[in-house]
């Protein structure tokens, strides 16, 4: 039997956007929520369109939805990580707040956002934990917090199922997204004796999508593949530049410290490999100092 990648486009959109429980079920699992204020039931809402920008055109807002209380729900899968997506994601999660706001109706009645953010790279290289929750509070006592929008980035290669969780199904449901894939033949018992996750398993069969399918899920790859080049290729040429100009104000700097000590066109040349111009231009600016 053969599975499909859940962090694909095509299979999570497959999953959470067209099985309103199975999403309820992750998100209560995933999101930090108040006691006693678990999600009972949900509607989906359509996704905004957000304009794409350089480097972060495959992200996916993938689910939108609200639930009995009015509260929303942003879910987002993002392969590859940008310096930018956090921006984009505060952009989404104001913009859905803001936009409940009708003038029928007052600010009192706005209800909270949570944006849930599952990034398939490392982004905190300097952190062990793959959770990270973040809202608006005090500064001098983080107690007091201005309600309305909260946060979750989930670094998923830095999870681990032996990371202890007071939510099980947590761990379940992250072990779903990162032990299922293509090359998965055998199943754990453990997910399976999840319903849930069972039942998201079963969508995963390679054997329940079309031929049309097929393609869309190999070209989402393909393109999350060519968007990873993109980012690598910006960051040499940036380094490379980076180099580039650190030598340069390298050379400048010790031909001013020749200047100084007395030393003579040639020397300097010899030292740095500027130019006599280049020098004498140094030497006439350190005078009108």
């Amino acid at each position: 039997m053969k599975y499909l990648d859940p962090k694909n486009d095509l299979t999570f959109k497959k999953i959470f956007g067209q099985h309103p429980h199975l999403l309820k079920s992750f998100l209560n699992a995933m999101l930090p929520l108040p006691q006693g204020s678990y999600i009972e039931s949900l509607e989906y809402l359509p996704a905004d369109m957000v304009p794409e920008t350089p480097l972060m055109k495959y992200s996916i807002v993938d689910v939108r939805c609200r639930d009995n209380t009015g509260r929303q729900f942003i879910v987002e899968m993002q392969m590859n990580w940008t310096t930018g997506f956090m921006q984009r994601v505060l952009f989404n999660a104001s913009k859905a707040y803001v936009k409940q706001l009708d003038k029928a109706y007052a600010y009192n009645t706005l209800q909270p956002v949570y944006a849930l953010n599952l990034v398939n790279e490392i982004f905190e290289t300097e952190k062990p934990e793959f959770y990270h929750h973040y809202q608006i509070v005090n500064i001098a006592d983080t107690e007091k917090q201005l309600e309305g929008l909260e946060f979750v980035f989930v670094e998923l290669p830095k999870f681990k199922p032996e990371i202890f969780s007071e939510k099980k199904l947590q761990v379940l449901w992250l072990r779903f997204l990162t032990e299922i894939d293509e090359k998965s033949t055998d199943i754990s018992e453990d997910l399976l004796a999840s319903s849930d996750i069972k039942e998201a398993l079963e969508n995963l069969r390679s054997s329940a999508f079309s031929k049309a399918e097929m393609e869309s899920y190999d070209k989402y790859w393909d393109s999350v593949r060519t968007e990873r080049t993109l980012q690598t290729d910006s960051f040499n040429k940036g380094e490379t530049e980076g180099k580039t100009k650190g030598k340069a104000e390298e050379k400048i700097a010790n031909a001013i410290n020749g200047i100084m000590a007395g030393l003579s066109n040639e020397i300097i040349k010899t030292m740095t490999q500027l130019s006599d111009e280049k020098i004498d231009a140094l030497r006439r600016e350190l005078e009108k100092e």
